[in-house]
């Protein structure tokens, strides 16, 4: 057993939290110096050269629809502009890509809703602070785009970092397994705020967790599938989804499908073991390729459909190619032998409770080329809200819950109580999120402009058209 003395203290960690402040103060947090010039589009164009290239133009275009949409899809580009600048030694496992668009209402396990962050192609351990900028950030472009005026901004980006650190101060208060065993609830936190809700946010949140109960394989089957000749099959909607016999038209479609079904059994062994169980019990029928997500767009995402007892009991799989994560090239972290484990492990961290299916593997494809992928269920009672149609008050209580969820998943990774001390009880830290927000804001209306500009000139690999 491990010496007593090598785990702190509350007081340690406080007065470590205390002395990272001194080195790190919030002024600090709050700078946005670019440094050398910034190149937004040739950091997506050098991204691009490992993507699918008749997807690209999709990636663009989606992006080009407004500066919220550019933020989504350029976590590479804030990754950069963050390493610019000061950053604190307080290290937790990243989201690396926590903007408001990457949280939402999914099931647990136990088959209860929980409202939590439901993205992490970019995990990696790293500065607290940079999940809490890009959230704030994204706050901050998402209340212009729906026109809140400059004050209501602020209001907004203050209670969505005020979420978190106040939840944080809490989480240092708990006991290790508490900290692991606290969630947000959707409906309950929707009931108890809802005296700070208009009536036309009320009943758009109530319907989103209606919904949310009805979004699950079976609501799949009738969107993506129809049945030629008695069978079941994945329709086609090239470009957005396309089935694996078209994909690789020139290919022997029984090699491809032997090929895949060594896939799915190399992804079983991944699976906790409990859970192996009840995903044996499905047969493979069909796969096919899905443009997913907007900066997720070009890379390799294929759609799995399984059937159980009957056809009226399907399981639809989705497995995503995972590459490196964009925060790898700026901080010192682990190397992983397989980027589709990186990310699995991240969410099992990160989440409160995580798919029961979710796994990961690794192959050389048609192509030759070595990729990997982690996979999940492609629907799961999942929903998140229209960022874009929230009302101004509908938007402050959605910020400040993604605010406390992100609190309570880098309280599971990092050193709470050194975090909490670096928060402080006031608003040192909250103002200075902010400033930053704004200011990184202005620089993704300019990098928008610039993306929609090159596209009307067909200007790069990026917004091929």
């Amino acid at each position: 057993m491990s010496d007593a003395a090598e785990f702190p203290t509350r007081t340690e960690r406080a007065r470590r939290g205390e002395a990272t402040r001194a080195r790190v103060p919030f002024e600090a947090l709050a700078a946005l110096e670019p440094g050398a010039p910034r190149d937004p589009l040739g950091l997506l164009d050098d991204q691009a050269r490992t993507r699918i290239p008749e997807l690209v133009p999709v990636r663009s275009r989606r992006m080009s629809l407004s500066p919220f949409a550019f933020l989504r899809g350029s976590a590479l580009v804030m990754a950069d502009d963050l390493a610019r600048n000061p950053r604190t030694d307080l290290r937790v496992q990243l989201c690396g890509d926590a903007h408001l668009g990457n949280f939402g209402i999914f099931a647990t396990p136990e088959r209860r809703l929980a409202f939590d962050l439901d993205d992490f192609d970019e995990t990696y351990p790293g500065p607290f602070e940079w999940d809490v900028k890009r959230l704030a950030a994204s706050v901050e472009v998402a209340a212009r785009g729906i026109g809140c005026g400059g004050k209501r901004r602020s209001r907004i980006v203050h209670a969505c970092v005020a979420g978190y650190r106040e939840t944080m101060i809490r989480q240092a208060a708990l006991g290790h397994l508490a900290v692991w065993y606290t969630h947000v609830e959707p409906s309950a936190e929707l009931a108890q705020l809802r005296d700070e809700l208009d009536a036309a946010t009320r009943r758009s949140s109530r319907k989103l967790v209606e919904k949310s109960w009805r979004y699950d394989s079976v609501h799949a089957l009738g969107k993506l599938t129809v049945v030629v000749d008695g069978r079941r099959r994945i329709v086609s909607r090239p470009p957005l989804v396309a089935p694996i016999e078209e994909v690789f038209a020139d290919a022997d479609a029984d090699a491809v499908y032997a090929e895949l079904r060594t896939r799915l059994a190399e992804y079983r062994d991944t699976l906790q073991d409990p859970c192996r169980i009840p995903f044996e019990q499905y047969e493979f029928v069909q796969a096919a390729r899905k443009v997913v997500g907007v900066g997720s767009v070009g890379t390799r995402a294929w759609i799995l459909l399984l059937r159980g007892a009957d056809d009226d009991d399907p399981l639809f799989l989705q497995a995503k190619e995972a590459e490196r994560s964009v925060l790898a090239r700026y901080l010192d972290g682990p190397s992983y032998p397989s980027e589709g484990r990186r990310v699995v492990e991240g969410q099992r961290i990160m989440q409160a409770a995580s798919d029961i299916l979710l796994g990961w593997q690794s192959g050389t494809g048609f192509d030759g080329v070595r990729r990997d992928y982690y996979v999940r269920q492609l629907r799961d009672a999942k929903a998140s809200p229209a960022i874009e149609s929230m009302t101004p008050t509908g938007l402050q209580t959605y910020a400040r819950l993604c605010g406390r969820v992100l609190a309570h998943a880098h309280a599971r990774s990092g050193d709470r109580g050194a975090i909490a001390a670096y928060l402080g009880s006031g608003t040192g830290f909250d103002e200075a999120i902010a400033g930053f927000a704004r200011g990184y804001a202005d620089l993704t209306v300019r990098d928008h402009a610039e993306l929609v500009a090159a596209i009307d000139t067909g200007r790069g690999t990026t917004v091929r058209a």
